[in-house]
């Protein structure tokens, strides 16, 4: 549920969008210094995304119908009761909830004004990231169900990791008094759910509902498109420009190289957690190892600038320091674990 501008919901004002405005200067760019590639490069990201299309019908409906029903209002009751039951539903929560990265600043913000403890809070911070309905459905229809489970299984083990390190180390300096003086917080997306906290699940009933799913449907549609079309084009491009001897060398092999540099890489070329399925597809082309594109779709995925900003704007730098900390720990664990299962 990361993203690099703006959420799905958000249409950007009248300025152009950014992810649109990137693919016409791909394209254009490939017109004017390798004309004969631009056809092959197109042709390439339809195919992609035809073949992408019933994993993106799936995915853009099951969030409309999320957010028509007001099901989203039910992780708030993953934040009640004891401290260890907390983490756990967080952390599974986490790694399920449609979230886009904007939510979760009001969403967290009022949890930890109501009293939630920050453990509970850094596990579903973890694992929010990582997966959704949507980022589960492309990637099984791009990477195969096994990492796709692999990755949602990574997501939760994150979450809980760090939400027990930070249970654990509550009375230390690093936790201490956590939280940032707060003004009013809001989010690009507004709330997470216009509609009370018990879900209507026959949402049709109501126009506010109907509604709802409308403009979910259609936002989210929309957003998956522009980051997989500008994905699948600079997949279609690194396949015929970079020499794939190039990424075997650096990001292939056994052992705990490929898999450490993998974590580095991604925290910093993140672009977003749908546009970086067909990267790393292309990545595994190449040469680059399993474990490494586990450990680059985690670490990049947590530190990448919405699901960051989400912790920055909550709390102090030495507990956005952890969560980063987590992270790379999580994502290096979870990266030898597949590579080592995939062999």
């Amino acid at each position: 549920m990361a993203d690099l501008t703006h959420s799905p919901g958000d249409s950007g004002g009248k300025r152009f969008d950014k992810a649109w405005l990137a693919l016409i200067v791909i394209l254009v760019a490939v017109a004017v210094l390798d004309f004969a590639q631009l056809w092959p490069t197109i042709l390439f990201a339809l195919k992609a995304l035809a073949s992408t299309a019933p994993f993106i019908g799936f995915a853009v409906l099951a969030i409309g119908f999320l957010k028509a029903t007001g099901a989203e209002n039910m992780l708030a009751k993953a934040f009640v009761g004891r401290e260890v039951r907390m983490i756990f539903l967080a952390a599974v929560l986490g790694g399920i909830a449609p979230f886009c990265s904007c939510e979760v600043i009001p969403f967290i913000a009022a949890l930890l004004a109501a009293g939630a403890p920050l453990s509970a809070v850094m596990a579903f911070w973890l694992a929010s990231p990582l997966m959704d309905p949507a980022m589960f459905a492309i990637t099984s229809g791009t990477l195969g169900f096994d990492f796709a489970l692999a990755k949602l299984l990574a997501a939760m083990g994150l979450g809980l990791f760090g939400g027990f390190m930070t249970m654990s180390m509550a009375r230390t300096a690093v936790f201490a008094n956590p939280l940032r003086e707060q003004n009013h917080m809001g989010g690009c997306c507004g709330s997470a759910s216009p509609f009370s906290a018990k879900p209507k699940w026959a949402f049709w009933g109501e126009a506010a509902r109907r509604t709802a799913f409308r403009e979910a449907s259609v936002g989210n549609g929309l957003f998956l498109l522009k980051w997989l079309a500008l994905a699948y084009v600079i997949e279609a491009l690194m396949i015929h420009y970079v020499p794939a001897e190039w990424i075997a060398g650096v990001l292939g092999g056994d052992g705990f190289k490929p898999i450490f540099l993998g974590a580095l890489v991604g925290a910093p070329a993140y672009l977003n957690g749908y546009a970086a399925v067909p990267l790393v597809d292309a990545l595994l082309q190449q040469g680059m190892s399993h474990g490494a594109a586990m450990s680059f779709v985690l670490a990049g995925g947590v530190s990448c600038i919405p699901a960051a900003i989400a912790v920055w704007a909550l709390v102090k730098p030495r507990v956005f320091v952890a969560y980063l900390g987590f992270a790379m720990i999580g994502a290096l664990v979870a990266g030898l674990a597949w590579q080592g299962w995939v062999g």
